[in-house]
Parts: C-alpha cells; sequence; structure tokens
C-alpha cells in the first residue's frame, strides 16, 4: 500500500501542475483573442463557445467548456444610424471571456475582459493593439479524494491547509493586419502574478507567456480556397509549442483541414458556416512523443455575428480563417 504521505505530496504538486498548465485549444484560428487581447473585435461583434473533452472515453478527464462575447463598437454606432458601412479610421472593440475545467479533483476558472483599438496604416494595412484584465482560480476538491486512512493526521493537516490559488494579471498584445493575413505577438500573465495573488502563485509566481499568431488565406478559384494558421506558444517552464494547421474550403460555406502540435498532437477540423453561424468539430490525438493518454480528444466550437457580416465580408470570397 502506498503511504498517505505520498498521495498528499503527489496532489499537492499536481496543485501546482494545474496553477502552471497550458491550454490548447484545436481550433484557436477562431478564439485568437483568448490568447492575444489584439483580435478582440477583429471578426466584428461575436458569441463564440466550444466544449472540449479531452481523452475521451477516459474517468475524471479534462473537460473545457468556454464562451466568449466580442463587441466592435463600430457595429453598434452602424445599427444606431442605420448605416451598414464600416468606417475607414481607427476603430475600438470590447470583450468578455469566461474559461471552465475539471480535471479529476481539480476545478479552474478564468475571466477575462478585453479592450482592442485599431488604427489604419494604410489602404490595405491596419495595427491592432489590446489589453486585457485576467482572473485565474485553481481548485482541489478534497471531497473527490479517497484515500484508505482519512483519520491519518497528515491527511487531516492538508485538509486545513490552503486548497485554492488565484491571481489577477494582465494580457497584451499587437497585431498587423489586412484582408487576408494577420500577424500578431502578445504576452500573457505579462505581471507575472504580482498584481494579486494567493495560494501557489503567491508563494511561486506565474510566468509570462509569449505567444506569436500568424495566418493567411488565399482563393483559388470561386469556389475554392485555402487558409494557413499557426501559433508559437513559450514560457520558462512549459518551454515552446508549435502548433501549425491548414484549411480547405469550398464555396465560402465548408471547410476541413489538419494540423500538428509538435511533440503533441495530431489534429483534424471540418466545420459549417451559414450566413452569421460557424458550427465546427475537432479530433485530435496523441503522437508517439507526448507520453500521455492514447485516448482522442474531442471538440465542439459555435460562432454567432451578432451583426449580419454580409457587409463586412462583401468582397472576401475567403472570409474563415
Amino acid at each position: 500500500m502506498k503511504k498517505i504521505s505520498l498521495v498528499i505530496a503527489l496532489f499537492i504538486s499536481a496543485l501546482g501542475a494545474q496553477a502552471q498548465s497550458r491550454k490548447h485549444i484545436t481550433n484557436y484560428s477562431l478564439f485568437q483573442q483568448y490568447f492575444n487581447p489584439a483580435f478582440t473585435g477583429h471578426e466584428g461583434s461575436v458569441m463564440k463557445s466550444f466544449y472540449r473533452n479531452q481523452w475521451t472515453g477516459f474517468d475524471n478527464a479534462p473537460r473545457t467548456a468556454f464562451i466568449s462575447g466580442e463587441f466592435d463598437l463600430a457595429d453598434l454606432k452602424a445599427v444606431e444610424s442605420n448605416n451598414n458601412s464600416l468606417p475607414a479610421g481607427a476603430r475600438n472593440a470590447m470583450g468578455v471571456s469566461l474559461l471552465h475545467e475539471t480535471f479529476g479533483p481539480f476545478k479552474e476558472g478564468q475571466l477575462q475582459m478585453n479592450y482592442a483599438s485599431q488604427v489604419r496604416l494604410s489602404e490595405k494595412l491596419s495595427l491592432r493593439a489590446g489589453a486585457a484584465l485576467t482572473y485565474a482560480f485553481v481548485k482541489l476538491d478534497y471531497n473527490m479524494l479517497t484515500l484508505d486512512q482519512s483519520n491519518d493526521p497528515e491527511y487531516q493537516a492538508i485538509l486545513i491547509s490552503d486548497n485554492k490559488s488565484d491571481k489577477v494579471d494582465v494580457n497584451v498584445g499587437l497585431m498587423l493586419t489586412a484582408e487576408n493575413f494577420y500577424l500578431g505577438y502578445g504576452l500573457q500573465d505579462a505581471a507575472k502574478g504580482k498584481i494579486v495573488s494567493s495560494g501557489y502563485y503567491l508563494h511561486n509566481g506565474t510566468n509570462t507567456q509569449h505567444l506569436v499568431q500568424a495566418g493567411f488565406r488565399k482563393s483559388l478559384s470561386e469556389q475554392f480556397g485555402v487558409v494557413v494558421n499557426g501559433i508559437y506558444r513559450y514560457d520558462s517552464t512549459l518551454k515552446e509549442t508549435v502548433e501549425g494547421q491548414v484549411k480547405g474550403i469550398f464555396n465560402n460555406t465548408f471547410w476541413a483541414g489538419a494540423g500538428y502540435r509538435h511533440d503533441l498532437a495530431y489534429t483534424l477540423t471540418a466545420g459549417l458556416q451559414l450566413g452569421q453561424l460557424k458550427v465546427g468539430y475537432a479530433y485530435e490525438t496523441a503522437t508517439r512523443q507526448a507520453k500521455i493518454s492514447t485516448r482522442s480528444s474531442n471538440e465542439l466550437i459555435a460562432t454567432y455575428n451578432l451583426f449580419s457580416a454580409r457587409t463586412r465580408n462583401a468582397d472576401r470570397p475567403v472570409s474563415i480563417w
């Protein structure tokens, strides 16, 4: 029988690991504002959501739910004035997002409040800058722990210890964008948890994550197009992660694609765009190098443009990222 002290130590260590975990989204190109606040409102006023079931069929595996709202103030002004055209000058957007994840006895939550502003550099090129105030917590639910000797004094000691860690931080970012490409650079947890923190974050801090995002899309004919997206992430603890994805677009309505997360996973994605609504599905399987569960992961996404995207996408044969 394993010693209870070892089990407790493992859970304490796991709490720290969960606090420093890196969130992966297979359809990351549709949720760019989560990584970099400069992308907030880039595609207009949109409600977005996804549900991710990692290692499907594995008891207490990670399950993640996400919902967000982005509001391009230019859309609101256009509605008020009954003007369908979008302004050519500076534009501003706001957003809010919520993420909730469960993983065995752990519960994690994140709240982001984003703001972004755009200025036009030329007829085709714009610069966006954004910032986000973030709150995150990780909690260990002792009621989900099953131990043989619950009256052991070491177990009782951990019951009265701090089982929750939380922090307030900021994300910042920049983005160059044109009709068919974007390039962004952002920092997550730029203050390294020094604004407000408790528990694990207070004693260990957190690492600033550097992100580079890039994408390109091109129409190959009246019906077919191609989209390429990539993301690079780095921090001093988890080191680097590189991910790329290629999509084929048919009639600006259907998409199917494949991707690779270096040494971690292979991904497949497909979806449908009907007017203001997008729905999609992604399948993910771990590589041999990942050394984690061999079970697959599944992800469902849905986004809805709050205002008609017809004007915004009128001259875009490919409007999907």
